[in-house]
């Protein structure tokens, strides 16, 4: 009798979690499909006759980029390189300003979740070490954290990531293929539900690490 509770448990727990990255393929699917009609709608040529049409494909999909890269899983970089290689430097600052702001609503969202709602989360999808390692952060200040994932993690990895966190949150932002880990929103999600990254400091480490794209597309041309 317990054997089957748990056989079935554990059943429930694989249903919720493949149902939880079955979500987030589609997301993923849904971005892809949305990025590709709005790319189509780039490839309108600028002329005195739809200008007004292209001006307002540009505000619609600044929009709708940064509302994707808020959301993890979702390609919302593909946008923003479309918009850069049609436009260029014209519209390089709209992209970072953009983008920028798009990481810190996700940052924001992600501070504001109560770490008893996250803990909860992840014993609903039975991932009871993650839960009881969220459990054991809550009401720590950052240096506790800190100290006590430096110091408390089995891997060798964790405390150097832990010291060196904002060059590595601005590594992950600007690796190729980052959507597979939640991509932009999903690392500023994180980067905020781990408080351990005050926000003035959060906003200096994105300002410099999504810079680098916009800016040599504006040297580019500038040359």
């Amino acid at each position: 009798m317990i054997d089957n509770r748990t056989k079935q448990a554990a059943g429930i727990r694989w249903l919720r979690l493949v149902t939880l990255i079955c979500c987030a393929i589609g997301l993923y699917v849904f971005g892809r499909s949305l990025a590709h009609v709005l790319i189509q709608q780039f490839s309108l040529h600028i002329r005195a006759s739809n200008e007004p049409m292209v001006h307002r494909a540009l505000m619609t999909a600044t929009a709708v980029y940064i509302v994707l890269m808020v959301i993890p899983f979702m390609p919302a970089a593909e946008i923003g390189f479309s918009m850069l290689m049609v436009f260029g430097a014209k519209i390089a600052f709209l992209v970072y300003v953009s983008t920028v702001t798009a990481l810190t609503l996700a940052y924001l969202i992600g501070r504001l979740l109560p770490e008893a709602l996250v803990a909860r989360a992840f014993g609903t999808l039975g991932l009871a070490r993650a839960q009881t390692f969220v459990n054991r952060l809550d009401g720590l200040s950052a240096e506790q954290r800190v100290h006590r994932l430096a110091h408390d993690s089995a891997a060798r990895l964790v405390p150097a990531l832990v010291r060196h966190r904002f060059l590595a949150l601005a590594v992950l932002l600007n690796v190729p293929g980052n959507v597979v880990i939640g991509g932009g929103g999903g690392i500023a999600l994180v980067a905020g539900m781990s408080r351990l990254f005050p926000l003035p400091a959060y906003l200096l480490t994105v300002a410099l690490a999504v810079a680098p794209v916009p800016l040599i597309v504006s040297l580019t041309e500038a040359i």
